[in-house]
């Protein structure tokens, strides 16, 4: 994948007015950033940018406005933070995207290097219309485009997909090295490659299982998810998280997995309580014999020493999703076991680890390994359709 999309150095930056489509839509309290993984994932680009004597114009959506102007979703907020990262003055400019000779005269009179914040995107509706007409808005106040926002490139908005076709246009380093990581991941893999999958519903996740079990040589399926596997192969779950009414799909994922020969890793033991709450009384049972008034809520040490098997016969790992109710001790123990076996097998040199969506990045921090993986995205929607096998029109755009 690296060699099919237009990467940084392939643009002329000198002296130019780069539009740098970033994600800024980052969580605030009280006004202040409370989480600046994003932008610290941005400041590479933005430093090779302005390296270049160009000028920095930076394009993001921030929270739902529903394409009017709203001043709790302006963007003015986040540039202080964006300050603090690069270390360097950051000028905002206000606009509703209507009319755009204010931000052209911003722009213009700003000097070489300068880093510039344009207000949110999705303040007009054509935004997330792919609307081209705005995009030619955009397109007159810069001279290339570059998109770091991998976060967002599962979407064909204007700032995404129609503006790239405009201007001169390549990844960023952050999206550069998310697509190659996504192509050691899934594109071109050192095989064996083992996927975990959990979380709560299957219904969720059909696709990207339907996708998993044909590019795969093993699948761990975990999390509540796997009670619903468990019981279309006709084991009790007692009072578990389960959809009852997807046995049928879990038996066709199944089937296509066997035809694909892909190996099915389910849990074979279980942590289970009777309430669903942290260090609430457990006991361990066979899944053959959970007791009808319990709670399945994690995998058991069994299970747990299966799956770090299966991991070490894998040359590459792909994981969404956690085993268990992380977020509740003791139900934690099987998804932190495997993520530090995971960290380990990286760490050693053994394993190509890349991980991200939903509450993956949250349960590896909670295990403290978020930084000894391969790879952790934190694209969410993104990672997961690219996980589908789905197109994402933002990478697409791209394309040489």
């Amino acid at each position: 994948m690296s060699a099919s999309f237009k990467t940084l150095d392939e643009l002329d930056l000198n002296g130019k007015r780069v539009l740098l489509r970033a994600d800024l839509n980052v969580p605030l309290a009280d006004g202040k950033v409370t989480d600046a993984t994003r932008i610290e994932r941005l400041v590479p680009t933005i430093r090779e940018i302005v390296k270049h004597d160009a000028k920095v114009v930076l394009l993001s959506h921030f929270g739902r406005p529903k394409g009017k102007v709203d001043a709790q979703f302006s963007l003015e907020q986040v540039c202080e933070a964006i300050a603090n990262e690069t270390g360097h003055p950051v000028g905002f400019v206000a606009t509703d995207w209507l009319d755009v000779s204010a931000a052209q005269k911003a722009i213009d009179d700003a000097p070489a290097g300068a880093v510039l914040v344009l207000e949110n995107t999705r303040f007009h509706p054509g935004e997330e219309e792919n609307d081209i007409e705005l995009a030619k808005r955009m397109a007159s106040l810069g001279d290339c485009y570059v998109n770091d926002a991998f976060s967002a490139a599962h979407r064909a908005h204007a700032s995404t997909e129609a503006l790239a076709h405009l201007l001169p246009a390549a990844a960023g380093l952050a999206m550069q090295a998310e697509l190659e990581a996504l192509e050691s991941g899934l594109g071109k893999p050192k095989k064996p490659v083992v996927a975990i999958v959990g979380g709560a519903k299957v219904s969720s996740k059909i696709d990207l299982l339907e996708n998993l079990v044909t590019k795969v040589d093993g699948l761990v399926i975990g999390g509540g998810m796997a009670n619903t596997f468990l019981f279309a192969q006709g084991h009790g779950v007692g009072k578990s998280l389960c959809e009852k009414d997807l046995a049928d799909t879990a038996r066709r994922i199944m089937d296509k997995a066997e035809k694909a020969n892909c190996a099915i890793i389910l849990p074979i033991d279980a942590v289970v309580s009777w309430h669903f709450k942290a260090h609430s009384p457990t006991r361990l049972y066979g899944v053959d014999a959970i007791d009808p008034d319990g709670m399945i809520l994690d995998m058991g040490p069994i299970s747990i020493d299966r799956v770090n098997a299966a991991i070490d016969d894998a040359h590459t790992l792909v994981w969404n999703g956690p085993v268990g109710a992380f977020e509740m001790e003791p139900f934690d123990a099987g998804t932190v076991a495997i993520a530090k076996h995971v960290a380990k097998r990286t760490h050693d040199g053994h394993l190509v680890s890349v991980a991200g969506g939903g509450d993956t990045v949250g349960a590896l921090a909670h295990a403290g390994v978020k930084d000894k993986l391969s790879y952790v995205s934190t694209a969410g929607g993104a990672f997961l359709e690219w996980m589908e096998g789905k197109p994402l029109p933002g990478v697409v755009a791209l394309k040489k």
